[in-house]
Parts: C-alpha cells; structure tokens; sequence
C-alpha cells in the first residue's frame, strides 16, 4: 500500500509539515520532532515561505536524502501552473520514492488523475464551489487540501468560522481533509480540529517558521498535542 494511503486510513490525525525550503537539514528537524509525512516543492513560487523552486533536477540529490530519512509519506506541490508541470517528472516521482501530489485543482492536469503509483490530492481555495467536491472522489481524487483562508488573512488565529468551513468540505467531498497551516495554528487548536475530522494537519512556513530550531520546536509542540489528544 502506498504510504499516503497509510497515512489517511490511520484513525489518528496525521501530522504533516511542508517544507520551506528543499533541505533535508530542515526535514531531518521536523522527522525528529514527530512529522509523521512531509511535503516539498518544485515549480512553484511559494506565499509563504517567499521561496522560488525550480525544476525536479535541481533536487534529485536533495529529495533522496529527505526519502532515506524516515518511512512515512513524502508529497509534492508539482507546478504553481498547469503550465508549470511537467509530463516527465509525474513520470520520475514514484521512482524517487514521492508518494503524493498535492496541488490546486485548477492547476492539475488531467492527465495527472492517472499517474501511476502516486496518491492524488488537490487543494481548494476560498472562491472554490465546494458543490464540485461531490464529484471529486469519482474522478479519482483521494483527499482534499482545504486552503480555504484569503491570502490577506495568513497569519491570524483560527476560529470557529475556519472548523465549520473544514466540516463542510468533509462533508461535501466524503473524502479525507487536509489542512494546511494558513492560520498560524498551535498545540491549542488541535482538539478542534481533530473534533470537525480534519485527517492531516499540514503545518508550514506560518505556523513553524523557516529554520531547522523554530521547525523542530514547533512541531514538537503538535505532536505532543495531537499525541495527548489521542488524535
């Protein structure tokens, strides 16, 4: 079974980080702190972190070195564009040792929805029609990313209006949820999430930070949270 698949049959809330930066001194921290996947980058202009990525070559020696870390699930954000993706590194990832692509739904190519040996996630954001995630699962889709907070609103605390949303995705997908860490969640969140079935807390650049120190600190923290909630 691929990894992911694993990763979202667990009963337990999953606790992934993405990456700032392709470093595995930065993945090794945040494996060492309990990340239980990790998710890096390529093709893509990134918000948060204010980092570019380049192409897949760029990071073969890189990504290998984060794959021989640890044995959970290692996603990917393949393109910031259906442009921006290529053909020939779908192909390349499961043979690196990818498990997962997770990238917006508008900017996934169809042709994605049947690359072999690679779990298919996709995000939404908050203009997205949540009406559409009825049909996702029949079209091969095995989780949904909930990137539903406005850009201008990174960084503040969450609330209950972000728990509901997540329920409403849950439910509207019957899939499993992803939720990336656009609010700057902290060990105090976790019970609410755990409470609207969110399945992955996808912790980033604004809840952990850009270091190797703030990274494994901070997740730390989350895993004991998750750990003591029995989530």
């Amino acid at each position: 079974m691929n990894r992911m698949h694993r990763a979202l049959s667990s009963d337990k809330l999953q606790l992934f980080v993405s990456l700032p930066a392709n470093d595995a001194e930065l993945a090794r921290a945040a494996v060492r702190a309990g990340a239980d996947g990790l998710k890096v980058h390529i093709n893509v202009d990134h918000r948060a972190s204010g980092n570019r990525f380049g192409p897949l070559a760029e990071y073969a020696e890189t990504f290998a070195e984060i794959r021989s870390l640890f044995e959970g699930p290692l996603g990917i954000v393949p393109g910031g564009s259906a442009e921006a993706v290529q053909a020939e590194e779908i192909r390349a990832l499961p043979g690196m040792g990818i498990d997962f692509y997770s990238i917006y739904a508008w900017h996934l190519p169809v042709y994605m929805l049947k690359a072999p040996g690679l779990a298919r996630t996709c995000a939404v954001d908050d203009r997205f029609d949540l009406s559409l995630l009825e049909s996702a699962a029949a079209l091969g889709i095995e989780a949904i990313e909930a990137s539903i907070v406005p850009g201008a609103e990174y960084g503040s605390p969450l609330c209950l209006a972000d728990l509901l949303k997540y329920r409403r995705v849950a439910e509207r997908a019957k899939l499993p949820v992803i939720v990336p860490s656009q609010r700057k969640i902290g060990p105090q969140d976790v019970p609410g999430l755990i409470d609207c079935g969110v399945k992955v807390l996808l912790v980033g650049a604004v809840a952990v930070g850009t270091t190797a120190e703030s990274i494994g600190r901070s997740v730390s923290l989350l895993r004991e949270a998750i750990d003591k909630a029995g989530g």
